[in-house]
């Protein structure tokens, strides 16, 4: 039954691992935190005079450098003065140069959110007229590229080693203090101490590049490092490597004092790194809580310390898990993980579990603000992933408690086999040393190992046929004769055997020598072998297997959990998310020109079955800004019909703009609807359409549109 369940068992983790993996690969740059919710002029705005500064206001407050917002001209040469400052709130302006002409101005905008994540953008207004412009909007959105990469693996690992150094020490505290002295154990926390700190210097360097120029050459700029040294972001992540220098002495007394000494002793010592740990801990999490989310937004001064239970409650139950998991299948057969210390650990992660309900509906709420951005923003879509995720870990965490009383009940009396087993090898030895006493003489004396030796000598003389006398013999002889002939018989004897006696001792040390060496062989083979009888037994107890199948399955979850978190850290929030839409919304009604729309229709035939149609493309109103986009599909009599995919793609040849992709959602037969769509300037746009009617069957169709 265990040789069939297992390999099962090792598919669903591999396939966890594969979910994990492709969550990796879909996440793209990080989010921008702060949105964009209003300007002025207003984004496609059209203004009579050209204004003497300009203004954009974002969800929450934002660093700027002399850099971070620029207004250029329809040459690109820049016409603001290069102070952006703020003016209250989360508004920030920047003022224009006096006599502007009439054309088309573009606002470029990069900046870093108090969350810690770059926002980049640009839009256009114009003075007068739209106008032709030169300026090319950059199509990498911000935190991207090489750089952005790195800096989103250096985050992985960062989440990753804190819950492995923060768990695993806490296991071995609270639940298994001899688990202090096993060295997988050690490599498991060591290793996430070293992760952590390798990957916090890592983000230090990216932290400048990742927010400004995304360039790579920019890493090792001493001043660039400088500046991010005087940023929230820069002094938590110092903060942390001063903290983790602290960790190392806590790992460094946790597995080298505390595990010299014995149970008793060990009290003292534990209630002193607890403290220490829990204030390293705790300080550790702080890094990230007082950096990110939880720094910004509604009830900052509580969302902090929540965040910050909320991350060592995380840690205590996915270490946790890891640690158990590396000492049962790693742990040597000599210290298997007792019972009472999975008990404990069950414990602590019900406790955990519902620290983690607890703190994280408050965050939800603080982050959502709304049910419907439980499905309409992707924050929350994410959200319910994890929550999902969560309730299978609780599942699975179930059935270990079930195989944990299991194995209490049968540690008892695994316990007397093996103390029964004990015995009996003890008497086997025993035995087999009583009757090599026999046969070297009876009572053992100091020269007993040269006795031996002798013994085995005179054996093996003995199967070849050859009769040979051994100093214990002849020594015997000789006494005999002596006590028959006299005492000059005996003294001549005596001579004659104490020449005979010499090389005799001389032969019986050297095979002593080789006996002790052959002793301490066959010690070290017993060992082994009572070592892997132990292993057997242990791995073949039905009740820790099924346990270990379990942890196993709970750290293939925990894993896609762990991703699917910190993906969620890099999300927009889906308060600001709406707010952002709504902001847009209001945006486009204002600056709406009365204009109407711009109406495309494309034949099309992809040859084959059901290939012919008609494509009609709507872009209303068909001006520089954001624009509703319809598009249709009917067949050649008129009635609508729905095909596997459309694609739609905007592109500006004149200016090297685009192609800007376009993803319209399935509203009905034969309708697809885009809002939103941003045009970024005036003039002729071809607009690309793409059809696939069948797996092999498609065409890309082209018009152009002007847009005014």
């Amino acid at each position: 039954m265990t040789q069939t369940i297992a390999p099962r068992v090792r598919t669903l983790v591999l396939l966890l691992l594969a979910a994990a993996c492709a969550l990796l690969a879909g996440a793209g740059p990080a989010s921008a935190h702060a949105a964009l919710t209003g300007s002025d002029p207003r984004q496609g705005a059209v203004v009579d005079k050209a204004p003497a500064q300009v203004s954009l206001t974002f969800s929450e407050s934002v660093s700027m450098d002399d850099d971070s917002l620029r207004v250029l001209d329809p040459k690109g040469t820049r016409v603001d003065d290069g102070s952006p400052s703020g003016t209250g709130g989360t508004t920030y302006s920047v003022k224009l140069h006096a006599g502007l002409p009439d054309g088309t101005y573009t606002v470029t905008y990069q900046v870093v959110s108090a969350d810690s994540h770059p926002v980049a953008g640009a839009y256009t207004f114009s003075v007068g007229a739209p106008s032709e412009t030169s300026v090319s909007v950059s199509a990498q959105a911000a935190g991207g590229g090489f750089v952005g990469g790195l800096y989103g693996v250096g985050r992985y690992v960062s989440y990753a080693a804190f819950v492995v150094l923060v768990g695993g020490a806490a296991f071995v505290l609270a639940c298994w203090p001899r688990g202090s002295g096993v060295r997988a154990v050690q490599r498991l926390v060591v290793s996430g101490w070293l992760a952590l700190t390798a990957a916090t210097l890592l983000l230090l360097l990216l932290r400048g590049s990742y927010t400004g120029s995304g360039k790579l050459a920019d890493v090792f700029d001493l001043s660039l490092l400088g500046e991010v040294l005087q940023t929230k972001s820069g002094a938590a992540l110092v903060s942390r490597l001063l903290l983790l220098a602290a960790a190392a002495l806590f790992i460094a007394v946790l597995f080298g004092a505390y595990d010299k000494r014995e149970d008793e002793e060990r009290r003292d010592l534990t209630f002193g790194l607890a403290v220490g740990g829990s204030v390293v801990a705790a300080g550790l999490a702080a890094t990230w809580a007082m950096s990110e989310h939880a720094s910004v937004g509604l009830q900052a001064g509580l969302a902090m310390p929540v965040d910050v239970v909320h991350l060592i409650a995380v840690a205590t139950w996915l270490g946790g898990l890891t640690a158990l998991l590396v000492a049962l299948y790693r742990a040597p057969a000599q210290t298997p993980v007792p019972a009472f210390a999975v008990r404990r650990f069950s414990r602590i992660a019900f406790g955990s579990v519902v620290a983690l309900v607890v703190t994280g509906a408050y965050q939800s709420w603080r982050q959502l603000g709304s049910w419907t951005a439980f499905t309409d923003t992707r924050y929350g879509q994410l959200l319910l992933v994890k929550i999902g995720l969560v309730a299978v870990l609780v599942g699975v965490a179930y059935f270990s408690r079930r195989w944990t009383a299991q194995l209490a009940e049968a540690v008892p009396s695994l316990a007397g086999q093996r103390e029964r087993e004990h015995v009996a090898a003890s008497g086997g030895r025993k035995n087999d040393e009583a009757k090599v006493t026999r046969k070297t003489g009876g009572t053992e004396k100091p020269e007993a190992t040269g006795q031996t030796g002798v013994a085995e000598k005179t054996k093996a003389a003995a199967k070849t046929g050859v009769t040979e006398k051994t100093g214990v013999s002849e020594k015997t002889e000789a006494a005999g004769k002596a006590g028959a002939a006299g005492k000059a018989g005996a003294a001549g004897k005596a001579g004659a055997a104490g020449k005979t006696k010499a090389p005799g001792k001389a032969s019986g040390t050297g095979k002593g020598s080789g006996g002790s060496q052959r002793a301490a062989q066959l010690a070290r083979q017993r060992a082994a072998v009572d070592a892997a009888r132990q292993k057997r037994q242990r791995d073949a107890d039905p009740h820790r297997f099924g346990l270990r199948r379990s942890v196993l399955a709970e750290a293939g979850v925990a894993v896609v959990l762990l991703v699917v978190t910190t993906v969620l850290t890099q999300t927009e929030p889906g308060r600001t998310e709406e707010d952002a839409k709504a902001a847009g919304a209001a945006s486009a009604a204002s600056a709406a020109p009365t204009t109407g729309a711009v109406t495309l229709d494309m034949p099309f035939d992809t040859g084959g079955q059901n290939g012919k149609g008609v494509v009609r493309v709507e872009l209303d109103p068909a001006r520089v800004g954001a624009n509703d986009l319809h598009l249709y599909v009917e067949r050649p009599d008129g009635t609508a019909f729905d095909i596997p995919e459309v694609k739609l793609a905007l592109t500006q040849k004149a200016k090297d703009i685009g192609p800007l992709p376009v993803a319209p959602d399935h509203i009905t037969t034969g309708h697809w609807s885009a809002s939103g769509v941003q045009i970024p300037m005036a003039g002729d746009w071809e607009v690309a359409v793409t059809v696939r009617t069948s797996d092999i069957d498609q065409v890309t169709l082209t018009k152009n549109a002007q847009i005014g």
